[in-house]
């Protein structure tokens, strides 16, 4: 077996965590950077992100910079504790060139799809929005590109037709906890693989907007529905009565007999929920919150407002 190497993790949000918790039981972690310590929601409480709250919880060394691309000073601290190579996932920063050089083997970036498909920073999303059904984790080096650097190893997964992006983000999240520590066995024995990416047929997943959660009831069903996965944990799904916003917490594909109005035509209301038209098929209301109530079961709100059948839904 080969010895460990000395590791710089760069890593925020949860996703990064077991990425982090295996570096730490195979490597030496000699340095956890992640993005600072933020006060964020309505009361502007104090938010760690979940790997500086780990790193502290291990006992492994934590930096913070607010601006690395800035900070000749986090530079020289990273030059310090000499790592081999250092690793990224989901961090949240852009790298400067300047610290791309540092570790003996660069970075390497564990990237959630299979690259060069879904570029960017939403690809968990994006690959739900647009019905991919398989994806995967690329482990590529770090360039100055938007996720151009080659590719150095990649395990792939089959996406599961009812998934959501909190669920496959958990399950990612786990396969590139396996994904790296493959690429730095290999890496350590000399024979991991460097394949340059085909920029040719490259896609890409920006981040999402608010936008992105309105309801386009002209799309099928299946589209509908794929796009209430991709967004569920933000900005979540959307459309409006009476200019009045209604979220959507479940929906799901409906059977439909052939008998549908227009797009977003109410074509039933019951205990089952609400059933919609949608271009292609109709899609139903499982649970739904509307604005400043609780989350409740769509029939129960459709009942409660007067929801009737042949209504249109913005």
């Amino acid at each position: 077996m080969s010895a460990p190497l000395r590791v710089a993790f760069f890593g925020s949000p949860a996703f990064g965590l077991p990425v982090l918790r295996r570096l730490h039981a195979e490597h030496e972690v000699v340095v956890v950077v992640a993005q600072p310590d933020a006060p964020a929601g309505r009361g502007m409480r104090v938010r760690v992100p979940p790997v500086a709250a780990e790193a502290r919880l291990l006992g492994l060394p934590l930096d913070q910079p607010a601006r690395v691309r800035r900070d000749r000073a986090f530079a020289e601290r990273l030059s310090a504790v000499r790592p081999d190579v250092a690793i990224t996932a989901a961090y949240g920063q852009i790298l400067p060139e300047s610290l791309l050089s540092i570790p003996e083997h660069g970075f390497l970036n564990a990237h959630a799809s299979l690259l060069p498909e879904l570029r960017g920073a939403a690809p968990i999303q994006w690959a739900l929005i647009l019905g991919r059904d398989e994806t995967g984790i690329t482990v590529m080096e770090t360039e100055a590109g938007l996720d151009t650097g080659p590719i150095r190893h990649v395990l792939r997964t089959e996406v599961e037709p009812t998934e959501t992006a909190p669920e496959l983000s958990t399950r990612l999240s786990h396969l590139a906890a396996r994904a790296i520590s493959e690429a730095l066995g290999l890496l350590a024995e000399g024979r991991l693989p460097r394949t340059p990416q085909d920029d040719a047929k490259a896609t890409y997943a920006p981040l999402l907007t608010k936008e992105d959660g309105d309801v386009r009831w002209h799309d099928g069903a299946r589209d509908v529905v794929n796009r209430w996965r991709g967004v569920l944990a933000w900005p979540g799904t959307r459309f409006r009565r009476d200019g009045r916003p209604i979220r959507v917490d479940r929906m799901e594909e409906a059977g439909a007999d052939g008998r549908l109005g227009s797009a977003g035509s109410v074509l039933s209301v019951g205990d089952h929920g609400v059933v919609v038209a949608c271009g292609r098929g109709a899609v139903r209301l499982s649970t739904v919150t509307p604005a400043g109530r609780p989350s409740m079961p769509a029939g129960d709100w459709a009942r409660g407002a007067h929801l009737e059948e042949g209504e249109l839904l913005a």
